[in-house]
């Protein structure tokens, strides 16, 4: 497994490879490169409560499972979405359409500004500057996609990454 060390956003470089871990107990999100380094950045992940949004009654936690993002669609919602409407689908399991997956937010000041970040329907919501990221680390791995791991508590993120 590749020593892991942390560097500055101005100095990361999206890479084919590239993983992605949400700790969704603490809102945090890493990007990690094939060698080992990370960036860390704040997440907002969903409601610890049952909600009825889109026509369905849930559970807004974001679930913990190992996925891949497969698409990008851009919404037409430019609230829920942010000004961009970028929405990086995520896939588990074979699944051609869940309803999981990164995007902005519209009010992504104020809700980063909380002191509690756990405030989405269940999708991980991003600042633009890391949204910028991941699209661009999304079209640089193709196919391929990018592999995500949520978890509840996160010591070792680039070690997590690496086990999926």
């Amino acid at each position: 497994m590749p020593a892991a060390y942390q560097v500055s956003l101005a100095t990361w470089e999206p890479a084919v490879g590239d993983r992605i871990v949400v700790d969704t107990k603490d809102n945090e999100g890493y990007l990690i490169h094939t060698d080992g380094r990370y960036v860390n950045f704040p997440v907002i992940t969903g409601q610890r409560r049952w909600v009825y949004y889109i026509g369905r009654s849930y559970n807004a936690a974001t679930p913990n499972w190992n996925w891949v993002v497969k698409s990008e669609d851009i919404k037409g919602d430019r609230i829920t979405f942010g000004p961009t409407g970028r929405f990086l689908r995520l896939y588990k399991d074979g699944e051609d359409n869940t309803a999981y997956g990164f995007h902005e937010h519209a009010s992504e000041e104020i809700m980063f500004a909380r002191e509690k970040r756990f405030q989405s329907m269940g999708c991980i919501i991003v600042r633009t500057p890391i949204m910028n990221i991941l699209e661009e680390t999304y079209e640089i791995n193709g196919e391929s996609g990018i592999q995500v791991r949520t978890r509840y508590g996160v010591e070792e993120p680039v070690k997590l990454a690496f086990a999926m």
